[in-house]
């Protein structure tokens, strides 16, 4: 989906996504710079702190380790797939 900024920096969205969040006129909003990309998100549905230690084990998988550069490299053939 494609959408538009206005000359008074207002950004629409789709009906279709507002919908599907359930966003009615005067819902609050966060916007979040990633450098890149923004995030938009309801505001305040923040994400707990989350440790290390806390996720260890969590995904379940049981196979070799693998390096980060593996790993990065994996995320980019997936990033490629989806496009």
């Amino acid at each position: 989906m494609t959408t538009r900024l206005s000359t008074k920096g207002q950004l629409i969205i789709p009906k279709e996504i507002r919908e599907r969040h359930g966003w009615e006129p005067g819902v609050e909003l966060e916007i979040e710079d990633r450098g890149d990309h923004i995030e938009v998100r309801l505001s305040g549905e923040d994400f707990p702190e989350t440790t290390l230690d806390e996720l260890i084990g969590c995904t379940g998988y049981a196979g070799p380790a693998h390096t980060v550069e593996e790993m990065n490299a994996a995320i980019a053939e997936a990033a490629r797939e989806q496009r």
